[in-house]
Protein backbone atom coordinates (compact mmCIF):
# COMPACT_ATOMS: atom_id res chain seq x y z
CA UNK A 1 0.00 0.00 0.00
CA UNK A 2 2.86 2.36 0.94
CA UNK A 3 4.56 1.74 -2.43
CA UNK A 4 1.36 2.43 -4.39
CA UNK A 5 0.61 5.62 -2.44
CA UNK A 6 4.09 7.11 -2.81
CA UNK A 7 4.25 6.27 -6.52
CA UNK A 8 0.87 7.83 -7.17
CA UNK A 9 1.68 11.02 -5.27
CA UNK A 10 5.01 11.79 -6.90
CA UNK A 11 4.50 10.34 -10.37
CA UNK A 12 4.50 13.86 -11.74
CA UNK A 13 7.85 14.83 -10.21
CA UNK A 14 10.85 13.94 -12.39
CA UNK A 15 13.51 12.02 -10.59
CA UNK A 16 11.43 11.32 -7.49
CA UNK A 17 10.64 7.68 -8.20
CA UNK A 18 13.47 6.59 -5.91
CA UNK A 19 11.13 7.06 -2.92
CA UNK A 20 9.41 3.74 -3.78
CA UNK A 21 9.46 1.43 -0.72
CA UNK A 22 12.86 2.61 0.52
CA UNK A 23 12.06 1.81 4.11
CA UNK A 24 11.28 -1.84 3.24
CA UNK A 25 14.53 -2.22 1.31
CA UNK A 26 16.57 -0.73 4.15
CA UNK A 27 14.88 -3.10 6.60
CA UNK A 28 15.74 -6.07 4.37
CA UNK A 29 19.38 -4.94 4.18
CA UNK A 30 19.58 -4.74 7.96
CA UNK A 31 18.01 -8.19 8.34
CA UNK A 32 20.48 -9.70 5.86
CA UNK A 33 23.37 -8.00 7.63
CA UNK A 34 22.31 -9.36 11.02
CA UNK A 35 21.90 -12.90 9.66
CA UNK A 36 25.34 -12.84 8.04
CA UNK A 37 26.96 -11.53 11.20
CA UNK A 38 25.41 -14.38 13.18
CA UNK A 39 26.65 -16.98 10.66
CA UNK A 40 30.12 -15.45 10.60
CA UNK A 41 30.33 -15.53 14.40
CA UNK A 42 29.41 -19.24 14.39
CA UNK A 43 32.04 -20.02 11.76
CA UNK A 44 34.72 -18.11 13.67
CA UNK A 45 33.90 -20.14 16.77
CA UNK A 46 34.16 -23.35 14.75
CA UNK A 47 37.58 -22.35 13.40
CA UNK A 48 38.81 -21.55 16.88
CA UNK A 49 37.55 -24.88 18.23
CA UNK A 50 39.19 -26.83 15.40
CA UNK A 51 42.49 -25.05 15.92
CA UNK A 52 42.54 -25.70 19.65
CA UNK A 53 41.80 -29.40 19.12
CA UNK A 54 44.56 -29.53 16.49
CA UNK A 55 42.28 -31.48 14.20
CA UNK A 56 44.15 -33.39 11.53
CA UNK A 57 41.65 -32.35 8.90
CA UNK A 58 43.60 -29.36 7.55
CA UNK A 59 41.37 -29.24 4.45
CA UNK A 60 38.25 -28.81 6.60
CA UNK A 61 39.98 -26.05 8.57
CA UNK A 62 40.98 -24.24 5.39
CA UNK A 63 37.42 -24.51 4.08
CA UNK A 64 36.08 -22.93 7.25
CA UNK A 65 38.55 -20.05 6.93
CA UNK A 66 37.47 -19.45 3.33
CA UNK A 67 33.82 -19.40 4.37
CA UNK A 68 34.58 -16.93 7.14
CA UNK A 69 36.47 -14.68 4.71
CA UNK A 70 33.54 -14.81 2.28
CA UNK A 71 31.12 -13.90 5.05
CA UNK A 72 33.30 -10.95 6.11
CA UNK A 73 33.30 -9.66 2.52
CA UNK A 74 29.50 -9.85 2.33
CA UNK A 75 29.14 -8.09 5.68
CA UNK A 76 31.43 -5.27 4.50
CA UNK A 77 29.37 -4.82 1.32
CA UNK A 78 26.10 -4.69 3.27
CA UNK A 79 27.61 -2.20 5.73
CA UNK A 80 28.68 0.02 2.84
CA UNK A 81 25.22 -0.22 1.27
CA UNK A 82 23.53 0.68 4.56
CA UNK A 83 25.78 3.68 5.29
CA UNK A 84 26.95 4.93 1.88
CA UNK A 85 24.51 3.51 -0.68
CA UNK A 86 21.64 5.39 -2.38
CA UNK A 87 19.17 4.19 0.27
CA UNK A 88 21.27 5.33 3.22
CA UNK A 89 19.78 8.19 5.23
CA UNK A 90 16.55 8.23 3.21
CA UNK A 91 13.17 8.47 4.94
CA UNK A 92 9.67 8.83 3.50
CA UNK A 93 6.85 9.67 5.89
CA UNK A 94 3.44 11.31 5.68
CA UNK A 95 -0.27 11.02 6.33
CA UNK A 96 -3.77 11.20 4.86
CA UNK A 97 -6.47 13.16 6.70
CA UNK A 98 -9.94 12.99 5.04
CA UNK A 99 -12.21 15.44 6.85
CA UNK A 100 -15.95 15.99 7.18
CA UNK A 101 -17.18 19.56 7.86
CA UNK A 102 -20.59 21.07 8.64
CA UNK A 103 -20.54 24.87 8.36
CA UNK A 104 -23.60 26.67 9.71
CA UNK A 105 -22.93 29.92 7.81
CA UNK A 106 -23.07 28.18 4.44
CA UNK A 107 -25.54 25.56 5.65
CA UNK A 108 -23.15 23.17 3.94
CA UNK A 109 -21.82 19.75 4.87
CA UNK A 110 -19.63 17.20 3.19
CA UNK A 111 -16.18 15.65 3.00
CA UNK A 112 -13.16 17.82 2.29
CA UNK A 113 -10.33 15.76 0.86
CA UNK A 114 -7.90 16.53 -1.98
CA UNK A 115 -9.77 19.82 -2.35
CA UNK A 116 -7.80 21.95 -4.81
CA UNK A 117 -9.72 25.15 -4.04
CA UNK A 118 -6.89 27.59 -3.40
CA UNK A 119 -8.85 29.94 -1.10
CA UNK A 120 -7.52 29.72 2.47
CA UNK A 121 -10.04 30.06 5.32
CA UNK A 122 -10.33 28.82 8.90
CA UNK A 123 -12.96 26.37 7.66
CA UNK A 124 -10.72 25.24 4.78
CA UNK A 125 -7.10 25.60 5.86
CA UNK A 126 -4.42 22.87 5.84
CA UNK A 127 -6.62 19.85 6.56
CA UNK A 128 -8.15 17.36 4.12
CA UNK A 129 -5.05 16.55 2.08
CA UNK A 130 -2.22 14.09 1.51
CA UNK A 131 1.10 15.01 3.11
CA UNK A 132 4.42 13.49 2.05
CA UNK A 133 7.81 14.28 3.60
CA UNK A 134 10.97 13.10 1.83
CA UNK A 135 14.28 13.55 3.64
CA UNK A 136 17.77 12.47 2.63
CA UNK A 137 20.72 12.69 5.04
CA UNK A 138 24.21 12.43 3.56
CA UNK A 139 26.25 10.66 6.21
CA UNK A 140 25.80 10.17 9.94
CA UNK A 141 26.24 12.32 12.99
CA UNK A 142 25.52 15.98 13.78
CA UNK A 143 27.60 17.31 10.88
CA UNK A 144 25.79 15.34 8.14
CA UNK A 145 24.09 17.56 5.51
CA UNK A 146 20.46 16.90 4.62
CA UNK A 147 17.76 17.83 2.11
CA UNK A 148 14.06 17.77 2.97
CA UNK A 149 10.99 18.31 0.76
CA UNK A 150 7.37 18.22 1.89
CA UNK A 151 4.61 17.76 -0.66
CA UNK A 152 1.06 18.90 0.06
CA UNK A 153 -0.70 19.06 -3.32
CA UNK A 154 -3.97 20.76 -2.36
CA UNK A 155 -3.87 22.51 1.03
CA UNK A 156 -0.18 23.33 1.28
CA UNK A 157 1.54 26.70 0.93
CA UNK A 158 2.24 26.17 -2.75
CA UNK A 159 -1.44 25.93 -3.65
CA UNK A 160 -3.04 28.34 -1.17
CA UNK A 161 -0.55 31.08 -0.25
CA UNK A 162 2.54 31.40 -2.42
CA UNK A 163 2.63 34.16 -5.05
CA UNK A 164 -0.99 35.14 -4.79
CA UNK A 165 -2.39 31.68 -4.12
CA UNK A 166 -2.63 30.92 -7.83
CA UNK A 167 -2.44 27.19 -7.16
CA UNK A 168 -0.87 24.37 -9.20
CA UNK A 169 2.19 24.15 -6.92
CA UNK A 170 2.32 20.93 -4.91
CA UNK A 171 5.49 21.86 -2.98
CA UNK A 172 4.80 22.88 0.61
CA UNK A 173 8.38 23.29 1.88
CA UNK A 174 11.83 22.55 0.39
CA UNK A 175 15.14 23.23 2.11
CA UNK A 176 18.66 21.97 2.66
CA UNK A 177 20.65 22.05 5.88
CA UNK A 178 24.44 22.09 5.90
CA UNK A 179 26.03 21.76 9.37
CA UNK A 180 29.13 23.89 9.88
CA UNK A 181 29.88 22.44 13.33
CA UNK A 182 28.16 20.62 16.16
CA UNK A 183 26.22 23.81 16.97
CA UNK A 184 26.01 25.85 13.73
CA UNK A 185 24.30 25.01 10.45
CA UNK A 186 23.45 26.82 7.23
CA UNK A 187 19.98 26.42 5.73
CA UNK A 188 18.22 27.75 2.64
CA UNK A 189 15.00 27.20 0.68
CA UNK A 190 11.26 27.47 1.28
CA UNK A 191 10.29 27.25 4.96
CA UNK A 192 7.21 27.76 7.10
CA UNK A 193 6.88 30.59 9.59
CA UNK A 194 8.82 30.44 12.85
CA UNK A 195 5.96 31.92 14.89
CA UNK A 196 3.57 30.34 17.36
CA UNK A 197 3.10 26.97 19.01
CA UNK A 198 0.88 25.35 16.36
CA UNK A 199 2.19 22.95 13.73
CA UNK A 200 0.91 22.78 10.17
CA UNK A 201 0.61 18.98 9.97
CA UNK A 202 -2.67 17.37 11.04
CA UNK A 203 -0.89 14.43 12.71
CA UNK A 204 0.92 16.87 15.03
CA UNK A 205 -2.22 18.79 16.06
CA UNK A 206 -4.56 18.05 18.96
CA UNK A 207 -7.38 19.87 17.18
CA UNK A 208 -8.91 19.58 13.73
CA UNK A 209 -8.83 23.27 12.78
CA UNK A 210 -6.12 25.83 13.44
CA UNK A 211 -6.49 28.70 15.86
CA UNK A 212 -7.17 32.33 14.94
CA UNK A 213 -3.55 33.34 15.50
CA UNK A 214 -2.16 30.61 13.24
CA UNK A 215 -4.59 31.45 10.43
CA UNK A 216 -4.71 35.26 10.63
CA UNK A 217 -1.82 36.63 12.69
CA UNK A 218 1.31 34.48 12.35
CA UNK A 219 3.26 35.18 9.12
CA UNK A 220 3.26 32.60 6.32
CA UNK A 221 6.03 30.95 4.29
CA UNK A 222 9.42 32.36 3.33
CA UNK A 223 12.06 31.81 0.67
CA UNK A 224 15.54 32.70 1.85
CA UNK A 225 18.70 31.58 3.64
CA UNK A 226 19.88 31.68 7.22
CA UNK A 227 21.64 30.03 10.14
CA UNK A 228 20.59 27.72 12.96
CA UNK A 229 22.38 27.46 16.30
CA UNK A 230 21.77 25.12 19.23
CA UNK A 231 23.73 24.50 22.40
CA UNK A 232 22.56 23.22 25.75
CA UNK A 233 19.15 24.65 26.68
CA UNK A 234 19.21 27.38 24.02
CA UNK A 235 18.44 27.32 20.30
CA UNK A 236 17.90 30.07 17.77
CA UNK A 237 17.48 30.48 14.04
CA UNK A 238 17.49 33.46 11.68
CA UNK A 239 16.50 33.72 8.03
CA UNK A 240 16.93 36.55 5.53
CA UNK A 241 14.67 36.33 2.50
CA UNK A 242 11.81 37.69 0.45
CA UNK A 243 8.64 39.11 1.92
CA UNK A 244 6.28 36.36 3.03
CA UNK A 245 4.43 34.34 0.37
CA UNK A 246 6.87 35.34 -2.42
CA UNK A 247 9.09 32.85 -4.25
CA UNK A 248 10.67 35.68 -6.26
CA UNK A 249 11.31 39.42 -5.98
CA UNK A 250 7.92 41.10 -6.16
CA UNK A 251 7.18 43.79 -8.77
CA UNK A 252 4.31 46.28 -8.72
CA UNK A 253 3.21 48.66 -11.46
CA UNK A 254 3.36 52.26 -10.23
CA UNK A 255 2.32 54.10 -13.39
CA UNK A 256 3.17 54.44 -17.07
CA UNK A 257 5.91 56.18 -19.01
CA UNK A 258 4.64 59.44 -20.56
CA UNK A 259 6.81 59.00 -23.66
CA UNK A 260 5.80 55.50 -24.75
CA UNK A 261 3.07 54.36 -22.39
CA UNK A 262 5.11 51.44 -21.06
CA UNK A 263 4.50 50.49 -17.43
CA UNK A 264 6.74 51.78 -14.65
CA UNK A 265 7.44 49.12 -12.05
CA UNK A 266 8.89 49.09 -8.56
CA UNK A 267 10.38 46.11 -6.77
CA UNK A 268 10.34 45.31 -3.08
CA UNK A 269 14.10 45.15 -2.64
CA UNK A 270 13.95 45.32 1.15
CA UNK A 271 14.76 41.88 2.57
CA UNK A 272 12.65 40.40 5.35
CA UNK A 273 14.39 39.25 8.53
CA UNK A 274 12.69 36.62 10.65
CA UNK A 275 14.01 34.69 13.62
CA UNK A 276 13.17 32.58 16.64
CA UNK A 277 14.76 31.83 20.02
CA UNK A 278 13.83 28.87 22.23
CA UNK A 279 14.83 28.15 25.80
CA UNK A 280 14.26 24.68 27.23
CA UNK A 281 13.37 25.50 30.83
CA UNK A 282 12.99 21.81 31.69
CA UNK A 283 12.27 18.50 29.99
CA UNK A 284 8.59 19.50 29.92
CA UNK A 285 8.62 23.28 29.38
CA UNK A 286 9.78 25.23 26.32
CA UNK A 287 9.69 29.03 26.04
CA UNK A 288 9.86 30.68 22.63
CA UNK A 289 10.01 34.13 21.03
CA UNK A 290 9.91 35.01 17.34
CA UNK A 291 9.80 38.15 15.23
CA UNK A 292 9.47 39.34 11.64
CA UNK A 293 10.52 42.70 10.19
CA UNK A 294 10.58 43.99 6.63
CA UNK A 295 8.37 45.52 3.96
CA UNK A 296 5.22 43.84 2.73
CA UNK A 297 3.04 44.32 -0.36
CA UNK A 298 -0.12 46.28 0.38
CA UNK A 299 -3.33 44.37 -0.23
CA UNK A 300 -6.04 45.83 -2.41
CA UNK A 301 -9.71 44.95 -2.44
CA UNK A 302 -9.80 44.73 -6.24
CA UNK A 303 -9.73 41.11 -7.42
CA UNK A 304 -9.07 40.03 -3.84
CA UNK A 305 -11.16 36.97 -2.83
CA UNK A 306 -12.33 37.02 0.76
CA UNK A 307 -10.45 34.63 2.99
CA UNK A 308 -7.32 34.51 0.83
CA UNK A 309 -4.61 36.42 2.75
CA UNK A 310 -2.09 36.91 -0.02
CA UNK A 311 -0.84 40.03 -1.83
CA UNK A 312 -2.34 40.59 -5.28
CA UNK A 313 -1.77 43.10 -8.08
CA UNK A 314 -2.76 46.64 -7.29
CA UNK A 315 -6.29 47.55 -8.41
CA UNK A 316 -6.12 51.33 -7.92
CA UNK A 317 -4.23 52.26 -11.07
CA UNK A 318 -7.30 52.39 -13.31
CA UNK A 319 -8.62 55.52 -11.62
CA UNK A 320 -6.12 56.39 -8.93
CA UNK A 321 -2.36 56.19 -8.66
CA UNK A 322 -2.40 55.15 -4.99
CA UNK A 323 -2.05 51.78 -3.28
CA UNK A 324 -3.84 49.93 -0.50
CA UNK A 325 -7.54 49.46 0.17
CA UNK A 326 -8.40 53.15 -0.25
CA UNK A 327 -5.54 53.86 -2.69
CA UNK A 328 -4.15 56.23 -0.05
CA UNK A 329 -0.50 55.15 -0.16
CA UNK A 330 2.03 56.38 -2.72
CA UNK A 331 4.08 53.20 -2.33
CA UNK A 332 2.98 49.62 -3.13
CA UNK A 333 4.95 48.36 -0.10
CA UNK A 334 4.91 49.37 3.56
CA UNK A 335 6.78 48.58 6.77
CA UNK A 336 5.69 45.37 8.49
CA UNK A 337 6.53 44.14 11.97
CA UNK A 338 5.34 41.11 13.92
CA UNK A 339 6.38 39.47 17.17
CA UNK A 340 5.07 36.81 19.54
CA UNK A 341 5.95 34.81 22.64
CA UNK A 342 4.78 31.26 23.25
CA UNK A 343 5.12 28.51 25.82
CA UNK A 344 4.63 24.75 25.53
CA UNK A 345 4.34 22.39 28.50
CA UNK A 346 4.09 18.64 27.85
CA UNK A 347 4.40 16.00 30.56
CA UNK A 348 3.14 12.44 30.19
CA UNK A 349 -0.47 12.71 28.96
CA UNK A 350 -0.91 16.45 29.64
CA UNK A 351 -0.14 19.35 27.31
CA UNK A 352 -0.61 23.12 27.68
CA UNK A 353 0.15 25.85 25.13
CA UNK A 354 -0.02 29.63 25.27
CA UNK A 355 0.76 32.35 22.70
CA UNK A 356 0.64 36.16 22.66
CA UNK A 357 0.89 38.02 19.31
CA UNK A 358 1.36 41.63 18.19
CA UNK A 359 1.70 42.98 14.65
CA UNK A 360 1.57 46.22 12.69
CA UNK A 361 1.74 47.28 9.03
CA UNK A 362 1.67 50.82 7.74
CA UNK A 363 -1.16 51.88 5.37
CA UNK A 364 -2.61 48.34 5.39
CA UNK A 365 -5.92 48.95 7.20
CA UNK A 366 -9.31 49.33 5.52
CA UNK A 367 -9.46 53.12 5.89
CA UNK A 368 -5.90 53.57 4.59
CA UNK A 369 -4.26 53.96 8.00
CA UNK A 370 -1.97 51.61 9.87
CA UNK A 371 -3.22 48.10 10.51
CA UNK A 372 -2.65 46.75 14.00
CA UNK A 373 -3.53 43.41 15.54
CA UNK A 374 -2.84 41.54 18.74
CA UNK A 375 -4.20 38.39 20.32
CA UNK A 376 -3.87 35.39 22.57
CA UNK A 377 -4.33 31.64 22.14
CA UNK A 378 -4.61 29.13 25.03
CA UNK A 379 -4.81 25.35 24.61
CA UNK A 380 -5.14 22.45 27.03
CA UNK A 381 -4.99 18.77 26.08
CA UNK A 382 -5.16 15.53 28.07
CA UNK A 383 -5.05 11.83 27.18
CA UNK A 384 -6.35 8.87 29.22
CA UNK A 385 -6.98 5.13 28.87
CA UNK A 386 -10.43 3.49 28.98
CA UNK A 387 -11.36 -0.19 29.16
CA UNK A 388 -13.92 -0.03 26.35
CA UNK A 389 -12.67 2.62 23.90
CA UNK A 390 -8.96 2.36 24.57
CA UNK A 391 -6.81 5.49 24.50
CA UNK A 392 -8.69 8.79 24.25
CA UNK A 393 -7.94 12.50 24.41
CA UNK A 394 -9.70 15.83 24.81
CA UNK A 395 -8.65 19.36 23.79
CA UNK A 396 -10.02 22.79 24.63
CA UNK A 397 -8.71 25.96 22.93
CA UNK A 398 -9.63 29.64 23.27
CA UNK A 399 -8.52 32.31 20.76
CA UNK A 400 -8.85 36.08 20.76
CA UNK A 401 -7.68 38.40 17.95
CA UNK A 402 -8.13 42.16 18.08
CA UNK A 403 -8.27 43.67 14.56
CA UNK A 404 -10.43 46.77 15.10
CA UNK A 405 -7.93 49.57 14.41
CA UNK A 406 -8.78 51.70 11.35
CA UNK A 407 -11.42 49.25 10.13
CA UNK A 408 -9.26 46.13 10.32
CA UNK A 409 -6.87 44.51 7.90
CA UNK A 410 -3.20 43.62 7.86
CA UNK A 411 -1.61 40.30 8.86
CA UNK A 412 -3.51 37.41 7.24
CA UNK A 413 -6.77 39.37 7.03
CA UNK A 414 -7.96 40.18 3.49
CA UNK A 415 -11.05 42.34 2.97
CA UNK A 416 -13.23 42.60 -0.13
CA UNK A 417 -14.35 45.76 -1.93
CA UNK A 418 -17.00 46.42 0.75
CA UNK A 419 -14.53 46.15 3.61
CA UNK A 420 -15.38 42.76 5.09
CA UNK A 421 -14.53 39.06 4.90
CA UNK A 422 -17.81 37.24 5.33
CA UNK A 423 -16.21 33.79 5.42
CA UNK A 424 -13.78 34.39 8.28
CA UNK A 425 -15.65 37.18 10.07
CA UNK A 426 -13.36 40.22 9.75
CA UNK A 427 -13.77 43.83 8.67
CA UNK A 428 -16.36 46.56 9.14
CA UNK A 429 -20.09 46.22 9.70
CA UNK A 430 -22.07 47.07 6.58
CA UNK A 431 -24.59 48.92 8.73
CA UNK A 432 -21.81 51.27 9.85
CA UNK A 433 -20.67 51.77 6.25
CA UNK A 434 -24.25 52.51 5.15
CA UNK A 435 -24.58 55.15 7.88
CA UNK A 436 -21.76 57.14 6.30
CA UNK A 437 -19.59 57.04 9.42
CA UNK A 438 -15.90 57.60 8.83
CA UNK A 439 -14.64 55.82 11.95
CA UNK A 440 -16.08 52.30 11.50
CA UNK A 441 -14.11 49.81 13.55
CA UNK A 442 -13.02 46.41 12.37
CA UNK A 443 -14.31 43.26 14.00
CA UNK A 444 -12.53 41.69 16.95
CA UNK A 445 -12.67 37.91 16.79
CA UNK A 446 -12.95 35.11 19.32
CA UNK A 447 -13.24 31.34 18.97
CA UNK A 448 -13.83 28.43 21.35
CA UNK A 449 -12.87 24.97 20.07
CA UNK A 450 -13.50 21.58 21.72
CA UNK A 451 -12.12 18.28 20.38
CA UNK A 452 -12.56 14.64 21.35
CA UNK A 453 -9.83 12.31 20.05
CA UNK A 454 -9.50 8.53 19.77
CA UNK A 455 -6.30 6.53 19.08
CA UNK A 456 -7.28 3.06 17.77
CA UNK A 457 -3.69 2.37 16.65
CA UNK A 458 -0.33 4.15 16.68
CA UNK A 459 -0.95 5.19 13.07
CA UNK A 460 -4.64 6.19 13.23
CA UNK A 461 -6.16 9.17 15.07
CA UNK A 462 -9.85 10.10 14.98
CA UNK A 463 -10.89 13.69 15.81
CA UNK A 464 -14.34 15.12 16.47
CA UNK A 465 -14.60 18.90 16.83
CA UNK A 466 -17.15 21.56 17.70
CA UNK A 467 -16.11 25.17 17.10
CA UNK A 468 -17.95 28.41 17.90
CA UNK A 469 -16.64 31.66 16.37
CA UNK A 470 -17.96 35.12 17.13
CA UNK A 471 -17.12 38.75 16.28
CA UNK A 472 -17.76 42.20 17.71
CA UNK A 473 -19.41 43.23 14.42
CA UNK A 474 -21.98 41.51 12.21
CA UNK A 475 -19.52 40.34 9.54
CA UNK A 476 -20.31 36.61 9.14
CA UNK A 477 -22.28 36.23 5.90
CA UNK A 478 -24.95 33.51 6.05
CA UNK A 479 -26.34 31.55 3.12
CA UNK A 480 -29.55 33.61 3.24
CA UNK A 481 -27.58 36.78 2.47
CA UNK A 482 -27.86 38.21 6.00
CA UNK A 483 -25.01 39.12 8.32
CA UNK A 484 -24.53 37.63 11.78
CA UNK A 485 -22.00 38.01 14.57
CA UNK A 486 -21.26 34.31 15.00
CA UNK A 487 -20.82 30.99 13.26
CA UNK A 488 -20.71 27.32 14.30
CA UNK A 489 -18.88 24.43 12.76
CA UNK A 490 -18.76 20.65 13.35
CA UNK A 491 -16.00 18.44 12.00
CA UNK A 492 -14.72 14.86 11.97
CA UNK A 493 -11.31 13.75 10.78
CA UNK A 494 -9.35 10.53 10.36
CA UNK A 495 -5.56 10.98 10.29
CA UNK A 496 -3.56 7.95 9.15
CA UNK A 497 0.20 8.37 9.43
CA UNK A 498 2.81 6.24 7.70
Amino acid sequence: MKRILISALIAGLPGMALADAKADEIAKLKAQLQALQTQMQALQQAVAAATEAKAPADDANAELKERVAGMELKVDKLNNAATDGPLAGLSVTGYLDPTYIYNRANNSSGFQFLNHQNTYAYSNSTFGDVYLDIKKTFGVGPTAPSVEISIMPNRGSGNTLLDGGSGNNIINTAQFTYPLSDTWSLTAGLVNSFGGYEMQQSNQMNTLTHGLLYDFSVPGSYVGAGFNWAHGDWAWKFLLGNEQYRTHANLATTGSNSDNGNPIVKSNNTPTLTGRVDYTWSSALDLGWSFNAGRQTLLTSAAQPAGNPVPVSNGCLAGNSGFGYQCASNDPYSNYFYTEVDASYALNDIQYNAEFDYGRQQNAAWNGGAAQWYGVSLLGHRKWMTDILGKMGATLRYDYLNNSKNGGGGAGVALNANGYDGVNGFGVSQACVASGASDCKGANRQALTADLLFYPTDQLTLKFEYRHDWASQDVFLRNDGRFRRSNDMLGAQAVYSF
